[in-house]
């Protein structure tokens, strides 16, 4: 296998890494059982304390980390840099509270003295995404290697160079070899991994579609699985919102990293009294965008990663057009080398077509228009997805009501969907179980045991 690292800016092919042999894969997941053994009788204190030096590290090398970022999948310089110091503050997070977060619990018995400990599986396996290839895999390091297991790391393949820049800083902290281990590997070679006795259990953030597969191949091995999926996020606007604080906070939350987030605003549900106004403005907002070479601070869209993802969104968008919504700006490719499709609003887009239903991943919003609060809702919890979702109102006990009433994992009222170290992450629906970060997050992958002492 052949894992080629192309710039997605130019078309450009920017480097080539050979992928492993079965008999390296076999000498990693060897040398990862023996580290595990160590590492979960290494006091927390001091797992903890790894983790910390770790920040620091991503901090000494931030620039050439977003740099990469930028040239391998094409984020904005300005995000990538804001990734790596996101990454950094998680990794610190776990390193402060880790210890807290795993201490015994007491449990009151008659005459006997009983406690919930909380003991590592062992070894972890991460499948994850290259949309944010260092906070991805950077809010499973912290709270899994905090908690005494190791981790290996099965990276998208479209980000190798990252990968091993990822595996050269966390070694650089300190972190002992087989502790964390960077995979290039195929995906025969990721199913014989989850498959392993030697590993535990497993967590993926990526597509539906690679969700059930995992989740159906960790079943038949009984493994512990996480799935962090896909998502159709609603950013509800009701009449009484705030015009001026929602655009500006509309934009990012489609817009940010090209639109290409599981929790990106992709649907805009808008009530009456405030939709001509908002869809005005917003696409007057959006058209203001700079698309451009990501490297350059003052770029705010970059290309789309893969050519492919872009050809996908150009027949989303495409069909949706096609079956009646007005297209009120963008729609199209933007010629020219590299991967760039044009920031495109969709506006009038109705039940039954791909931008209604489906998940655009990419520089295209969605405005559906609606009646009142009561459908915006029902329009919200039509989706098959469940990840995030936002309320925007003057009344805040009414927009916490329908927060409330949202069928998400996450439900923000006044702000733009996001993930926090300190807030467990994850979805319902198709949009996956199980919960990242937070102490939701670092308990997942740990054998809660029930000590009772007469």
């Amino acid at each position: 296998m052949r894992l080629e690292s192309i710039n997605p800016a130019t078309g450009e092919i920017l480097d080539t890494h050979d992928g492993w042999s079965d008999e390296r894969l076999e000498h990693a997941l060897e040398t990862a059982a023996t580290a595990a053994r160590a590492w979960r009788e290494r006091p927390l204190g001091e797992r903890a304390a790894t983790i910390g030096a770790l920040a620091a590290r991503l901090r000494e090398r931030s620039e050439a980390l977003a740099r990469l970022a930028s040239l391998e999948m094409g984020k904005p310089i300005r995000e990538a840099r804001a990734e790596i110091e996101k990454s950094a503050w998680a990794c610190e997070y776990y390193a402060e509270h880790a210890a807290a977060m795993l201490a015994p619990t007491p449990v009151g018995t008659d005459a006997t003295r009983s406690y919930i400990d909380y003991e590592p599986l062992g070894t972890v396996l991460a499948i994850m995404p290259w949309n944010f290839p260092y906070w991805q895999v950077f809010r499973h390091i912290a709270p899994t290697l905090s908690a005494g297991n190791t981790l290996l790391l099965k990276h998208a393949p479209n980000v190798p160079q990252v990968a091993a820049m990822i595996e050269e800083v966390v070694h650089a902290a300190g972190i002992p070899e087989g502790v964390f281990t960077n995979l290039p590997i195929d995906v025969a070679q990721t199913a014989q991994v989850i498959a392993d006795g030697r590993v535990h259990a497993v967590t993926l953030t990526g597509s539906e579609r690679a969700g059930r597969s995992v989740a159906a191949l960790a079943g038949q091995h009984l493994k512990k699985v996480v799935l962090e999926l896909g998502g159709s996020d609603a950013f509800i606007v009701l009449d009484d919102a705030d015009l001026d604080r929602v655009l500006s906070q509309a934009v990012t939350a489609r817009f940010q990293n090209g639109g290409q987030s599981c929790i990106a605003a992709k649907r805009m549900i808008l009530t009456p009294g405030i939709a001509e106004a908002f869809a005005e403005r917003f696409v007057d907002a959006v058209a203001r965008l700079k698309v451009g070479n990501p490297l350059v601070d003052d770029t705010q869209i970059g290309p789309m990663a893969r050519a492919d993802l872009r050809d996908e969104l150009a027949r989303q968008v495409d069909a949706t057009v096609a079956a009646g919504a007005h297209c009120a700006l963008g729609g199209q490719p933007i010629d020219g080398p590299g991967f760039f499709y044009a920031p495109t609003v969709l506006d009038h887009v109705e039940i039954g077509t791909p931008a209604y239903h489906e998940e655009l991943f990419g520089p295209v919003a969605t405005l559906i228009r609606v009646q009142d609060a009561d459908e915006a809702l029902d329009v919200a919890n039509g989706s098959r997805f469940g990840l995030g979702a936002s309320v925007w109102t003057a009344d805040e006990a009414r927009g916490e009501q329908l927060a409330r009433a949202l069928e998400s994992g996450c439900a923000f009222v006044n702000g733009m969907v996001k993930s926090d170290p300190r807030l467990p992450f994850g979805g319902v629906k198709a949009s996956g179980y199980g919960r990242e970060l937070g102490l939701q997050g670092i308990h997942e992958f740990i054998n809660c045991k029930s000590v009772w002492i007469k």
